[in-house]
């Protein structure tokens, strides 16, 4: 399927709105299936837009999947890397139900099949967002996110840091990719998270741990140490970032299967 790539932007659902770029990834119009194409939000970590993004995208356009990737932090300024990011992942959540609105208007695009999926910080976004009590608030009239897939989303946070409760889900299935060796969690991390979730919860989510795995270890970039208040369950520390490729493309070979079976076109 041939696909045409556009540089959009579109105002945030934030109450003072913020304008976000975003480069759009869409099947050519007279090639999409009646109806209309699913699609995914790809939202970054806090060093910002990187390769992440690009490694995964290439995957879901090939097997007909609609892409918009968004780049938060030069709607809050001209700094760059985790520098420029907010204070908080509720600041930047609007920006993502404001590209799910976006989403929802173009021609290309089935409005009830698009999904969402970040690394690191959009991560967390992807994880809030698959909550009742952020989609009611944020959605709009159209329909909310129908697909989750969250890699390395810091999950000892979920359940024990206010704010960051995941429970009450709209029912979208959730898809969670996390390394043992990721220094912002334990090597079981992911497990404890899924023990602490209600039975009606994990019931929607599927978990996956891989050994020996870093943070971002779906990075195609050098090898790089980074500062982090919120790593080490947040006692705060280095964190290191090292790219294993056997495990990214593992990674998103799952991510890719799951979201082409939650956004498939319902039977007619």
């Amino acid at each position: 399927m041939a696909f045409v790539t556009s540089y959009i932007a579109y105002r945030t659902q934030a109450e003072t709105p913020l304008t976000v770029a975003g480069k759009l990834c869409v099947p050519m119009l007279d090639a999409v299936p009646a109806g209309g194409a699913p699609a995914m939000l790809v939202c970054h970590g806090s060093g910002g837009v990187d390769a992440r993004g690009a490694f995964h995208i290439a995957a879901l356009n090939a097997a007909g999947i609609a892409t918009l990737e968004i780049d938060m932090w030069a709607a809050r300024g001209t700094a760059r890397g985790a520098g420029a990011r907010a204070r908080s992942v509720a600041e930047t959540l609007p920006d993502a139900f404001g590209a799910l609105a976006f989403l929802r208007a173009q021609p290309e695009i089935d409005p009830a099949r698009i999904g969402i999926m970040g690394f690191s910080w959009g991560g967390v976004v992807t994880l809030l967002s698959a909550t009742r009590r952020v989609s009611e608030a944020m959605r709009g009239d159209g329909p909310g996110f129908a697909a989750h897939a969250a890699f390395y989303p810091v999950v000892w946070a979920y359940n024990v840091v206010p704010g960051m409760e995941l429970d009450d889900l709209t029912g979208a299935p959730v898809l969670i990719q996390c390394g043992a060796a990721d220094a912002y969690d334990d090597p079981d991390g992911l497990d404890q998270l899924m023990a602490r979730l209600s039975p009606e919860t994990r019931a929607l989510v599927t978990a996956i741990t891989y050994p020996d795995a870093t943070h971002a270890f779906d990075r195609d970039a050098p090898e790089v140490l980074v500062t982090d208040p919120f790593s080490h369950k947040g006692a705060g520390g280095q964190v290191r970032f090292a790219f294993d490729r056997e495990t990214a493309e593992a990674a998103r070979g799952e991510m890719v299967r799951f979201v082409s079976g939650a956004l498939a076109a319902p039977c007619p």
